[in-house]
């Protein structure tokens, strides 16, 4: 490991796209127009009698052009997060939505038959059509949700158009956001990933300084973003509960996930009955950091002052010890996002302030962008990313239709990848205070992944029935207030500006109900920590296993392998308990 270096970079998009304009560009459009007319020429072929062969040839278009489209949306959306204001990048990504949007009408043909298709032929040619069984299952899942071919079109229509883009306004605006805070006696101008640098800073004045200017910016344009919301919200119900017939908002999002009401009612309800724990842990914090109740500023404040930053060469370093520690062949995965130049680490102005890895293409090396500031929560967030990359490169064998986990899967090889780099931390620390920081930040971090994210849900599903009612902006800030106030509880003080906190959490804009995959990812990662620290060493090859059957099979059947019934409200207890062991040594530590 010695011989390998990293520095803070930017990416390159060079193994998606040649070019975005000129002849090669045109080569990869015209690439994907002849697969779309080939596919085309199937409309009047298609019959429950069809020969599985034919019917094979299909699959094949249809794989054809979810590659190259899912290579050009890419390219579209990386582009754009690079700088979130180049007027090229939109203009591209805009050309990129019409002509995918073009392609996606002009081959719904196939979805709307499949899913009109009798059960008896549908099994015949399911059957034969390998990898891509449960990527055929899913569609037909949605069969009762369906409308006419016609009336398909104009919803892709209306969703590039209307959607999409009211969700680009609010990421141009919020992204666009600078925040001006005073720092050892001189006023700093900070994007948000610069600005909550200081939620970990050991001085209160610091923390509650930051958390003000936070909403004080937000809250300047809340009425803007409200309607967005707003917006986004009633389209959401006009097409998924009147036209779609979906019995809630958020079931919609349940059966794109495969994951049945009754289970995530049971999950965030378990999330609901456990806010006690996290409430305790608040009381405690309070206690170590000497004072009678935290405040809202004050819940990932360090137990101890210290200025430690991690330059990005010791950060990788970590990580990929950590991931070697478990399995080589995971670090190995992890190695390529350097070594290819996928990743986007390095704080630029426009840049997107946030954190994600974008897995394209089986066996495509994924792009993982973060702003790395050196502290130890970023040290973290590199090895939740790099997970992501891990679980998309260990589905490789899978088609494009495939190879991509579910959502409440999705969160299963990022979180345990910080899962190990805690492990590895705890091993070398043997002083007890020290010990006490790194599981108090790991608690907090937990709080943000699981109860917070929960809570998130819970406003959502708030929040649709009152802009359903017809509800203001503020009210329903006052709704969000009310939803801080049960899941803390008294353990803190909450201040009025927090209201506004719901305006600046961009997954209840741009994908409604996701947050929900975050609680069931940390909860699931900590029960199947359970089983390693049980098993050791066999447990390695039945989780390499679950990530490598990424979305190939539902997630009931995948979670199976691990003996694991996520109906059951005892195995969600099971991962609250874990935590509740950790607060427990914490207690004792102290």
């Amino acid at each position: 490991m010695s011989a390998e270096t990293f520095e803070l970079a930017r990416w390159s998009l060079a193994d998606l796209l040649p070019a975005t304009h000129g002849p090669e560009f045109d080569g990869v459009v015209k690439e994907l127009e002849s697969a779309v007319a080939e596919l085309e020429s199937y409309r009047d072929r298609l019959s429950p009698d069809m020969a599985t062969g034919q019917f094979l040839s299909l699959m094949d278009l249809v794989t054809r052009v979810a590659a190259v489209g899912g290579r050009l949306r890419a390219y579209g959306y990386l582009w754009f997060s690079e700088d979130t204001q180049e007027q090229e990048a939109l203009a591209f990504r805009g050309r990129v939505d019409k002509l995918l949007t073009d392609v996606q009408n002009r081959t719904l043909f196939f979805t709307m038959w499949w899913k009109g298709l009798d059960d008896e032929p549908a099994a015949r040619l399911q059957a034969a059509s390998g990898d891509n069984v449960y990527y055929l299952e899913s569609l037909r899942r949605f069969k009762p949700h369906t409308l006419s071919e016609p009336e398909e079109r104009v919803i892709n229509i209306k969703d590039v158009n209307g959607v999409q883009g009211l969700v680009t306004v609010y990421e141009m605006i919020t992204n666009a956001f600078t925040f001006d805070v005073e720092i050892d006696g001189e006023v700093q101008k900070l994007n948000r990933s610069e600005l909550m640098v200081y939620a970990r800073d050991p001085r209160p004045e610091v923390r509650e300084a930051i958390y003000r200017e936070l909403y004080r910016v937000y809250a300047q344009e809340g009425t803007v973003l409200g309607q967005i919301y707003q917006y986004l919200v009633r389209d959401w119900a006009s097409e998924n509960l009147e036209l779609r017939h979906f019995a809630s908002p958020i079931a919609a999002r349940n059966l794109a996930n495969d994951i049945p009401d009754p289970v995530v009612d049971t999950l965030l309800e378990a999330c609901r009955a456990n806010a006690g724990l996290f409430q305790r842990y608040f009381r405690l914090k309070a206690g170590w950091l000497g004072v009678d109740k935290l405040r809202r500023y004050d819940i990932y404040a360090p137990l101890t002052a210290s200025d430690k930053t991690f330059p990005f060469d010791q950060a990788a370093e970590m990580v990929l010890a950590s991931l070697d520690d478990f399995s080589p062949a995971m670090a190995g995965h992890a190695r390529r996002v350097f070594a290819e130049g996928h990743l986007d680490s390095e704080l630029r102005p426009r840049k997107d302030t946030g954190a994600f890895c974008y897995s394209v293409l089986p066996g495509l090396t994924p792009w993982v962008l973060l702003n790395y500031t050196g502290q130890a929560s970023e040290v973290a967030t590199l090895a939740h990313e790099l997970g992501h990359a891990i679980h998309a490169l260990m589905a490789a064998d899978h088609t494009p239709l495939t190879f991509h986990s579910s959502l409440p899967l999705a969160e299963t090889a990022s979180v345990f990848s910080e899962m190990l780099l805690l492990e590895r931390l705890l091993g070398q620390e043997k002083e007890p205070a020290v010990r006490r920081d790194v599981l108090a930040r790991f608690v907090d971090d937990t709080y943000a992944t699981v109860l917070r994210q929960a809570y998130f849900v819970l406003f959502e599903r708030d929040a649709h029935k009152l802009i359903a009612e017809g509800q203001t902006t503020d009210q329903l800030s006052a709704q969000y207030m009310d939803n801080l106030r049960e899941q803390f509880g008294d353990a803190l003080e909450l201040s009025e500006e927090f209201r506004w906190e719901w305006t600046a959490i961009p997954h209840i804009y741009h994908t409604p109900f996701y947050c929900y995959a975050y609680s069931f990812g940390q909860l699931l990662v900590l029960a199947l920590y359970g089983q390693y620290r049980e098993e050791g060493e066999p447990f390695v090859s039945r989780y390499e296993k679950i990530l490598a059957y990424g979305g190939s099979l539902s997630p009931a059947e995948i979670l199976a392998e691990a003996g694991i019934d996520m109906a059951s409200l005892e195995f969600w207890n099971r991962g609250f308990a874990i935590i509740g062991e950790m607060i427990d040594e914490l207690e004792a530590l102290s």
